[in-house]
């Protein structure tokens, strides 16, 4: 039994993805399993198209009938996960009952990048209107204030001087350094 939490997928009944992700939360809130199940992800990404001229940019499943899970590995979150509706079973398992094989972190870093999100948990304490210095990047040495703070995608936005004016530069969390 793995102590460390670790990313699985799970099979659904297909088209039930966003149901199962919405099952999943509820059940982890109101069952408590926040210390033991942290992430819920259904594999998406953008698709844009063009009908009668217009542009439509639409999210399509990149993985039809599977969910993203990560968990700490235990019998009571097994449990849970399993048996949340629309829940077909674990991939990986090699049998009624078995836990299965988590995801490889390769993987799991692949598909997490390719949705626009990052495999890092970073615990990078920045607010608002908070002045840093960009260190890597095409930003590089600008100085600027803290406007936007993406969580999920461990994103920051940071305006900076161009030009004689303010303007919003999209960075990662591990892209700046904060003053002291």
């Amino acid at each position: 039994m793995s102590e460390e939490k670790q990313w699985y997928a799970i099979h659904t009944y297909s088209g039930y993805e966003n149901k199962v992700n919405e099952n999943l939360l509820a059940r982890l809130e109101s069952m408590n399993m926040q210390d033991q199940i942290f992430r819920v992800v259904v594999p998406e990404e953008e698709e844009t198209t063009f009908k009668d001229g217009k542009k439509k940019v639409q999210k399509k499943k990149t993985f039809p009938g599977y969910v993203l899970v990560e968990m700490l590995m235990t019998d009571e979150s097994w449990y849970v996960v399993r048996n949340t509706p629309g829940v077909t079973g674990f991939v990986g398992s090699q049998g009624a009952g078995s836990k299965p094989n988590p995801l490889l972190p390769d993987e799991m870093k692949f598909i997490l990048r390719s949705m626009g999100m990052n495999e890092r948990t970073v615990d990078f304490d920045v607010e608002l209107g908070e002045h840093v210095t960009i260190i890597d990047g095409p930003f590089k040495n600008q100085e600027g204030v803290i406007d936007y703070i993406d969580k999920e995608k461990f994103k920051l936005t940071v305006l900076v001087e161009l030009f004689g004016r303010e303007t919003p530069v999209e960075v990662e969390y591990d892209q700046i350094e904060k003053h002291n």
